[in-house]
């Protein structure tokens, strides 16, 4: 196989690096795919992402993925934004387009995608946990479905009140916000019940702030933490009879979407899940 050319070259920007799942998956997507491209894990402090963006123009890059905590901070940064990402206020993908730079959001996507194997979201009451870039990327794509409600539970007031003021303006929904005290104690009417904190992200044991006895067996219960997949909020919420969904279908399916953008070629899923699971060792 020859080397790839510059303009073949997709990266993934983000602070701190500690190994890169996707990175494993598109690359092994790329070869499955017969496509002589790589996919680059970079380290970017805050301070030098202006930097790492005129860079990724100068060089060619295809595209890239943005991570924590560059989501929104890149946004001004590029020359567009597709509609949904327009919305959301966050990007975690670019993509070139001639000469310019265009920032998507393909989380909310893939979480909507990856929760439709167990449900339609329309006409449901949800509750979203956190109002970062992670939640609101999935909170307008939920929007997007039409529930009956979606209630953004977020410690800061003014984060909560923001993003649900968004659904409400913007999406054309219902939506509130609630502060979070202590334990989160979930409607009983709640039928979908997100966690898209960063909690849990690297530790099995880490706790969700969530009344574990306020759930039931009716709800389903998603985590976007992808490792462990198998989350301590997880683990308590299928004790209480709940239906769960961990955040590996979000990751493959946002991952899909990406490799859709960047190559205009549709990878095989399967591929893609399979090396995830093989770099976690699950």
């Amino acid at each position: 196989m020859s080397n790839p050319a510059i303009q073949d070259l997709v990266c993934c920007m983000g602070q701190p690096v500690a190994g890169n799942p996707t990175q494993f998956m598109m690359e092994r997507a790329f070869a499955a795919a017969g496509l002589e491209w790589r996919y680059l894990t970079l380290e970017v402090s805050p301070v030098q992402l202006a930097d790492a963006v005129r860079g990724m123009r100068a060089m060619g890059f295809r595209g890239g993925n943005f991570t924590i905590p560059h989501k929104v901070a890149v946004v001004p940064l590029l020359d567009g934004l597709t509609p949904s990402a327009e919305l959301m206020g966050a990007v975690n993908c670019v993509y070139r387009q001639e000469d310019k730079l265009i920032g998507d959001n393909t989380d909310g996507r893939g979480f909507v995608k990856s929760l439709r194997e167990m449900t339609d979201p329309a006409s449901k009451e949800i509750a979203i946990l956190g109002a970062g870039g992670a939640a609101r990327a999935i909170a307008v794509e939920l929007g997007l479905t039409r529930p009956a409600n979606i209630t953004v539970v977020n410690r800061t007031p003014e984060r909560g009140e923001e993003l649900a003021s968004l659904l409400r303006d913007k999406v054309g929904i219902a939506a509130n916000s609630v502060v979070w005290h202590g334990d989160y104690a979930v409607p009983p009417t709640t039928q979908i019940v997100v966690n898209a904190t960063s909690i849990g992200l690297g530790d099995g044991q880490a706790r969700v702030p969530v009344d574990a006895g306020s759930l039931t067996a009716e709800m389903i219960v998603a985590d976007v933490i992808f490792n462990p997949p198998q989350t301590r909020f997880l683990r308590e919420a299928a004790s209480r009879g709940c239906r769960t969904l961990d955040g590996l279908g979000m990751l493959v399916n946002q991952a899909v979407i990406g490799f859709k953008i960047w190559t205009g070629v549709d990878p095989d899923p399967r591929v893609m899940r399979e090396a995830l699971e093989e770099y976690l060792e699950i």
